[in-house]
């Protein structure tokens, strides 16, 4: 048994140790052009460990099988393939470390599936580099080669001998130990599945690129490869230019300015799953009164539509402007979601914003921390920051009224002006909170999210940060409850709300606008140029003469605009509802995927 057990040990940390020095020559040959100190080495293999350590489990399974096949019988010719193993292993590791290194001053971002298609004119990616520069390269990779099963080759493989403790004891050890493996490739318990956001850490991308497991990078490229490089061919492309050229314009004309200042502090409030059906744009007066109130205080978009259903969509679409996708998240391919535009960014580069987001979840889920460290956030709060009590008060993490209390810290200490970001979490299934107002688990969860937002903006009134302070507060999505699906026009209709000291007045803005117009429509009103936000409106602006409002769910999409609401089912590709022109969706959807194929 022990000398499975050292097999075993030695097998998976040598995997390891690969991974980790890859890293460091990673930063030492890529290292031009960027600018790093000695210790920030070790930052990137201290946070890059997590996905070293997942990773590594997918090559173990391997040399577990055959740990379990010694019990009962070992020969050379397992020795022999356990070699062949680690030779296969062992080039596969090297041809992904030196791809990396070598690519990366090219391409600027880690090795994925997308150097797949260079593979099909090799005459063509051989004429970029020189002839010296293959040579090198080759001979860096036999090297790689030889080191790294080299260091395989010097582990003692498993030995078939009398069994002490007994056999039937190895083997339910083993079997013990597979749970453990598959937890570990998952990356833990969390909701999130182990992925590249989760080793993001610093506003210097090079560090976090050097952080990044190529090897997992590659393999979980190709999983979202096809997905990624959707198509949606409606039409020709001149047509499908004309319709969306005169549905989106970048120019903001003639605004008017609804604010007192130019430089407001401004907190974006994204409500989880905080639908119309749950205000009083479904006639409800009890579920949200303070959110319903501050419809009269503020300015209230009371035309605004969901983009999507998904937190990790609607989080996107709100900050960067760019629309949804049917089949796909676009915050789940770094690739993609990195070289969009985002209001953090745009506030920070332009007028010196101080910018932090908050969440009180797992904040690598589906590749969040990457997107939001890309998009310009310098600071991130989440569950880990939270006391282990605090973790444990909500399924998904930190209670809102915990959250609720460090935003108001965040909002009366940070330096001015600053952007905050903030996704609640507690109006989410299983609905656990604190208070039972109503029988309705789910009613109960929203009017518990509107006291939170009620007591907040309470204090934050009474503080000295109000007067400066534009507080926007939206939902990520609507949700399906009872009657409100698809084909109900509450199901995706949600409440827009600024309000704060920096609001001139109260004013209802009735155009038909996306959570997308957000970028655009705030920036225009700070005098920022917006250009950048191809898919994002200024909805103020007088350049913005035909609303419409879309928004995709799985394989399908709807329409509002003058004409009503109209929704189009992509599988069967018929109008389900509505007698809308269901091109204009067609349109943006082949636009915004051609779009999506070019970055």
């Amino acid at each position: 048994m022990k000398c499975r057990v050292k097999f075993l040990v030695q097998t998976y940390l040598w995997t390891v140790i690969v991974f980790v020095m890859a890293k460091v020559a990673f930063m030492l040959f890529c290292r031009e052009g960027h600018e790093f100190a000695f210790g920030d080495m070790f930052q990137v293999v201290w946070h890059g460990l997590s996905l070293d350590l997942s990773t590594a489990l997918y090559f173990f399974i391997v040399p577990f099988l055959l740990s379990i096949v010694s019990i009962w019988y070992w020969a050379k010719w397992l020795t022999q393939l356990l070699r062949g193993y680690f030779l296969f292993i062992s080039l596969v590791f090297a041809l992904a470390f030196v791809a990396d290194t070598s690519l990366y001053p090219f391409w600027g971002f880690k090795l994925d599936a997308s150097c797949l298609q260079y593979l099909e004119s090799p005459n063509e990616m051989a004429a970029s580099v020189s002839a010296i520069y293959m040579i090198i390269r080759f001979l860096a990779f036999a090297v790689t080669t030889i080191v790294i099963y080299g260091g395989y080759r010097n582990i003692a493989p498993p030995q078939h001998r009398t069994a002490t403790p007994p056999k039937y004891v190895s083997l339910i050890l083993h079997l013990i130990a597979i749970p453990v493996i598959i937890i570990g490739i998952r990356g833990g318990l969390d909701e999130s599945a182990t992925n590249i956001g989760q080793v993001y850490f610093s506003q210097n991308q090079f560090l976090n690129h050097s952080a990044v497991n190529p090897v997992f990078n590659f393999l979980d490229s190709i999983d979202s490869l096809d997905s990624s490089n959707i198509s949606y061919d409606f039409m020709s492309d001149e047509a499908c230019e004309k319709i969306t050229s005169e549905l989106f314009n970048t120019e903001s004309i003639d605004v008017d300015t609804l604010l007192n200042t130019p430089t407001p502090n401004i907190i974006v409030i994204l409500m989880e799953s905080c639908g119309g059906q749950f205000t009083e744009l479904s006639g409800r007066s009890d579920i949200t009164p303070h959110l319903n109130r501050l419809t009269n205080e503020g300015i209230y978009f009371t035309n605004c539509y969901a983009n999507s259903w998904r937190t990790d969509r609607g989080t996107l679409c709100t900050y960067s402007g760019y629309p949804s996708f049917p089949t796909i998240s676009v915050m789940k391919l770094p690739a993609k979601s990195r070289s969009l535009p985002c209001l953090a960014r745009s506030l920070r580069d332009t007028k010196g914003y101080a910018t932090h987001y908050l969440y009180g979840g797992d904040i690598n889920f589906t590749n969040m921390r990457s997107y939001l460290i890309g998009g310009g956030f310098e600071q991130l709060t989440w569950k880990a920051d939270y006391s282990a009590a605090d973790q444990k008060t909500a399924e998904w993490g930190v209670r809102d009224d915990i959250t609720f209390g460090t935003l108001f810290d965040m909002a009366t200490s940070m330096s001015q002006p600053y952007l905050i970001g903030y996704s609640t979490l507690s109006s989410h299934e299983p609905w656990d909170v604190p208070i039972h107002q109503f029988d309705d688990e789910v009613l109960n969860a929203f009017y518990y999210l509107d006291q939170c937002i009620g007591d907040f903006i309470a204090k934050l009134r009474n503080s000295k940060a109000w007067q400066n302070t534009l507080v926007i507060m939206l939902p990520d999505h609507g949700i399906i409850y009872k009657e409100y699906d698809e084909l109900h026009p509450l199901r995706n209709h949600i409440p827009m709300i600024w309000v704060g000291g920096a609001v001139k007045a109260p004013r209802r803005v009735e155009t038909i606008c996306n959570q997308t117009d957000l970028p655009a429509t705030l920036l225009g009103q700070l005098g920022i140029s917006h250009t950048d936000y191809t898919y994002s409106r200024d909805v103020l602006s007088r350049s913005y003469t035909h609303p419409l409002a879309i928004h995709t769910y799985n394989n399908g999409f709807s329409l509002v605009d003058s004409t009503g609401f109209t929704v189009f089912d992509l599988n069967t590709m018929q109008t389900v509802k509505g007698n809308g022109d269901i091109n204009l969706g067609k349109a943006i959807l082949q636009s915004a995927s051609k779009d999506l194929n070019a970055r």
